[in-house]
């Protein structure tokens, strides 16, 4: 069987494998990408971000209208069950994928729809659903195939009250109650989503904080803000079995605890899609999880086999992916990489409120022993945010004592995904331009969310005097 040969071939076709495509593409060089499922985008479009926020946005559109009291005072009360609010992604995905496609035939990108497994270092067989092989060898190789929700052998999935989070958006009725064992960010996101539908939600960490890689002020803001809402939440639990009933699911946990509620999410970690890729032949071994390790450039155990995306692990956000995608494909064909393409990666988590940080939090920068203060601007204060009724949440600013250098931007609230994206841009300038005056001496429009940054930044400078 004849090999195609091509300059760089992709395995996956999510936001890292993308970003990479992409990259290559444009930079004149052959590309082919193969994708073991039916559809291009990967997880992140069929049933990570995509499907996930547009059930999200619908959740809070129904939920805002039933707070509404012009609608109140009409008697109107909406009442839609997960299975018709998840509906309203399907038109999205279809027209992500749509989009996509032109990507890559725009830029002559030819897909395999196959999985992939490694011949020898440089050759790829993609195994198509018809039983037909595709063979393809690359100069280099990137690696981007994602994960799936982790599964211990101890859990029976096929019962079909005990979900994870790729199952969940499958659920055909809204339940009264509901167990979500995993307190990362997929977990906290459908806790919330859960909670505003009116559903009891026991949320279980197996650690002590929630999502310790946030900023503890945030930390403490999301699980007051959580439990304000009624969910129960328990930290330091480990299950000690699951058993699934006929009318409900019963968490057993190690602590003597048990709780029943009717359906149960195992939102408790991911694993690497690396299994029977042939990896281990060629020298790649993936951890107990199926993650790759790699170096600042992305590069595996083998020099010309790049890995990015999830696979790899933290920070596993859609937006790093893509990043990482195209970084690793310029240092592929270049040798080198501009470092700014991989530096102050901003966090987004849509919770309700959501979250949004970049750059240091107050405990690194206490271990690095940095002289920093802080600035505050609580959203109960801005006239939009009085205006929208959205008053919870705060923005809150990191800089340096002495040079003023911004070092942090820490947003909980309203659209703070959306407004982080401003402190990002300073932060990212060199020298002077990255100053607190820059927020100081800014005109920003009034009312609007942004103002924040000017509040907060006089709050920090306050401190100094």
């Amino acid at each position: 069987m004849n090999a195609a040969h091509y300059d760089m071939v992709i395995l996956g076709s999510g936001p890292g494998g993308e970003g990479a495509a992409m990259q290559a593409a444009k930079s004149g060089k052959s590309v082919a990408v193969v994708e073991s499922a039916p559809h291009i985008g990967g997880f992140c479009t069929h049933r990570g971000t995509i499907p996930s926020k547009a059930l999200r946005y619908a959740i809070f559109q129904m939920t805002e209208a039933n707070h509404n009291p012009l609608f109140h005072e009409a008697g109107v009360s909406l009442n839609i069950s997960f299975q018709n609010l998840r509906r309203s992604a399907r038109s999205v995905i279809d027209r992500q994928v749509d989009m996509r496609r032109t990507f890559y035939d725009r830029n002559h990108v030819p897909i395999v729809c196959g999985r992939a497994r490694f011949i020898d270092a440089h050759t790829i067989e993609a195994d198509e659903p018809s039983g037909a092989k595709t063979l393809l060898t690359g100069d280099k190789i990137v690696i981007a195939t994602g994960t799936r929700p982790y599964h211990p052998a101890d859990i029976d999935f096929e019962h079909p009250r005990l979900f994870d989070s790729d199952t969940i958006l499958d659920l055909n009725t809204t339940p009264q109650s509901i167990t979500v064992y995993g307190a990362g960010v997929i977990g906290c996101e459908y806790t919330s989503m859960l909670r505003n539908l009116g559903v009891k939600v026991n949320l279980i960490n197996t650690r002590d904080k929630l999502l310790e890689f946030l900023d503890d002020e945030i930390i403490d803001a999301l699980s007051y803000h959580l439990r304000d809402q009624g969910v129960l939440l328990r930290h330091n639990e480990t299950y000690e079995r699951i058993e699934p009933r006929d009318d409900g699911v019963v968490l057993h946990l190690k602590s003597g605890k048990q709780l029943k509620t009717d359906v149960l999410l195992w939102a408790n970690g991911r694993t690497g899609n690396t299994d029977d890729m042939g990896l281990e032949s060629i020298g790649i071994q993936p951890d107990h999880r199926g993650l790759l390790a790699v170096n600042q450039y992305y590069q595996s155990a083998l020099p010309h086999v790049y890995a990015v995306g999830d696979v790899i692990g933290f920070p596993s956000l859609a937006s790093a992916s893509y990043v990482q995608g195209r970084f690793a494909a310029t240092h592929a064909l270049t040798g080198e990489a501009d470092p700014s393409l991989i530096h102050l990666i901003p966090t987004g988590i849509y919770t309700s409120p959501e979250i949004s940080s970049v750059g240091k939090t107050e405990r690194q920068l206490t271990e690095e022993k940095v002289p920093y203060e802080i600035g505050h601007a609580l959203f109960k204060s801005l006239a939009r945010a009085q205006i929208t009724g959205q008053t919870v949440g705060m923005l809150k600013l990191l800089f340096h004592r002495e040079t003023l250098q911004i070092l942090g931007v820490h947003c909980f609230g309203q659209n703070a995904s959306e407004i982080v994206h401003i402190g990002q841009a300073i932060m990212s300038q060199t020298g002077s331009a990255n100053s607190l005056s820059y927020f100081i001496n800014t005109t920003f429009n009034y009312p609007t969310m942004a103002e924040a940054y000017r509040v907060a930044a006089l709050n920090g400078y306050n401190r100094l005097f």
